[in-house]
């Protein structure tokens, strides 16, 4: 797998998007501040694959603007404490690897997403149909809009799929991003409220249990179909992080010295290969700056001067 990803960023390293923590800081804070103002957005960006398969194939894109559901004050932090984290992984990995672990993860929640219409409109159909009032109860007092018998098609057109189509958000990858630094990073420490000190491989388990928790509950409490709805929300999400440090192998742990060490390496490295070999003494012309001249010391010079072809024969003798 490390020799396929190897060749696929060699092949398609260039493509590779610079610095997408900060895009998707971006992409997050918009959702945010459309969600203030225009709370019943939501329904018209997030994935829903009823919606998707009837025509709004925006929804393969735009649920990435889909934010967390807190206070501005929080999602300044998570914002930034995401930031952090998605330029370390993308400084120690390099842009090509962070962007494959990113994507995998939102094509894997896509899929996960139309595996579940697939289920519910065959072996879990029922659950759909005993539950219908409650969705449109639960859509239309999220949305905070009364649409009366029929919700409106824009809106995703059908109040059962609209109310699935929640549990599909940018927390999960997100968190996917949080554990692939947990276990890169094991024993770094972060402060909760600027105060606390923990472990990140700590705060990692945590979540893992209480997700575990979580799943294992919607089960017992609300039956297979609703069990299924989380954790295939919750895993296809997560199944990145798992997928890729099996296959690749990346859990061995870096300090940030390490990585700064690495960085400035290559660097050295990258600015020895720019290094000119021909100079010419009088313009201080080289072939990097003009690949068109041709450079030759002169015979006649005492010393190693070198001249470019316009200055070769009209220099004055050195002495």
């Amino acid at each position: 797998m490390e020799h396929f990803l190897a060749k696929l960023e060699k092949k398609f390293g260039k493509y590779a998007i610079r610095n997408l923590p900060l895009y998707l800081v971006i992409c997050y804070g918009f959702g945010y501040l459309m969600n203030i103002f225009k709370p019943e957005w939501i329904y018209v960006v997030n994935l829903n694959p009823y919606a998707i398969l009837h025509g709004q194939v925006w929804r393969l894109v735009t649920w990435i603007l889909v934010p967390e559901q807190t206070s501005i004050f929080f999602v300044i932090i998570v914002l930034y404490f995401y930031y952090s984290l998605g330029r370390t992984l993308e400084k120690n990995w390099g842009s090509f690897l962070f962007n494959v672990y990113f994507f995998s993860g939102f094509i894997l929640t896509i899929l996960g997403a139309f595996g579940l219409y697939l289920y519910f409109n065959t072996l879990g159909a029922s659950w759909i149909q005993q539950n219908e009032s409650l969705f449109a109860y639960m859509v239309q007092g999220n949305a905070n809009i009364y649409a009366g018998e029929q919700w409106p098609t824009l809106l995703g057109g059908n109040y059962a799929w609209s109310y699935i189509a929640t549990f599909f958000s940018t927390y999960y990858i997100n968190l996917s991003i949080f554990l692939a630094f947990a276990i890169m990073f094991p024993e770094m420490k972060i402060y909760i409220f600027f105060i606390i000190p923990i472990k990140v491989k700590i705060m990692g388990i945590i979540y893992v249990v209480i997700l575990a928790i979580n799943i294992a509950l919607a089960f017992v409490q609300g039956g297979v179909s609703y069990g299924l709805l989380n954790l295939v929300s919750i895993g296809a999400s997560l199944l990145n992080t798992l997928l890729f440090f099996i296959y690749t192998k990346r859990g061995r742990y870096k300090s940030p010295k390490e990585i700064k060490r690495q960085h400035d390496y290559k660097v050295k490295i990258k600015a020895a290969a720019k290094q000119t070999h021909h100079k010419c003494a009088i313009c201080g012309q080289t072939e990097e700056s003009n690949p068109n001249l041709t450079f030759r010391y002169c015979s006649k010079c005492k010393g190693n001067y070198e001249y470019c072809n316009e200055h070769l024969f009209t220099h004055k003798h050195v002495e």
